[in-house]
This record gives structure tokens, sequence and C-alpha cells, in this order.
């Protein structure tokens, strides 16, 4: 038996990517690639707690 996920549970994933790359980023400000990698992973935060507002389509099996 397959259990169903939440809606939700995508969005926390990539919100927890994102934190770590940007912890990663972080680590690397003195390096020029290192803002790019901050942003990176802000971005995937932001977008990935703008995804738990979208309404969802419930499947009723």
């Amino acid at each position: 038996m397959k259990i169903p996920k939440e809606p939700t549970t995508t969005s926390w994933a990539v919100s927890g990517l994102g934190i770590a790359v940007s912890a990663l980023g972080a680590s690397m400000l003195s390096k020029k690639v290192g803002a790019g990698i901050l942003g990176f992973g802000l971005a995937h935060v932001v977008l990935g707690q703008l995804d738990r507002y979208r309404p969802t389509v419930k499947r009723h099996w």
C-alpha cells in the first residue's frame, strides 16, 4: 500500500535544500562564486515557501 504524501512535503524539501545550499554559499562568500551559490539557495527557500500557498488539486481515490 502506498502512503500518500502531503502536498506541502515537497515545499519543505525544496526549502530545506535551499537552506543547505545557502549555508554552503555563505561559507564561500570570500569567492565570487559564493555569492551566486548563496543567491541560488535563497531563491529555493523563497520558492519553496511560496509553493506552500499554491492551491492543490485534491483527488479522491
